[in-house]
Parts: structure tokens; C-alpha cells; sequence
């Protein structure tokens, strides 16, 4: 695993809590910077994802 993937996994985690966080707390603000960071960190953990198999595949 890379910085990466780790860091974009931390980022999906913590977005998913706050999307539910605000979801049972009736924040919309809460609940959309949820599903945003949580969108991020899967773009994150992919371009790890990518590196690495590059990075296997020299």
C-alpha cells in the first residue's frame, strides 16, 4: 500500500461518518461535505491503486 491509498481510504472513513453524521442530525451542509470528501478519498485510493500496479508492473 501507498501514502495514496492509505490517505484516500482515511478520507472515504471520515467522509462516510460526517454523510452520516448529518443524515441523523438533519445537517444537509454536514451530509453533502460527507459524500464530497467521501468522493475524493475513492479518487485517491484509485490513483494509489494505479501507481501501484504501475509500480508492479516495471
Amino acid at each position: 500500500m501507498n501514502k495514496d491509498q492509505v490517505k484516500g481510504r482515511v478520507k472515504e472513513v471520515t467522509g462516510n461518518v460526517k454523510e452520516t453524521t448529518g443524515k441523523v442530525t438533519g445537517d444537509v451542509k454536514l451530509e453533502e461535505k460527507g459524500k464530497l470528501q467521501k468522493t475524493l478519498g475513492k479518487v485517491q485510493t484509485k490513483y494509489g491503486d494505479i501507481k501501484n500496479d504501475l509500480k508492479k508492473d516495471r
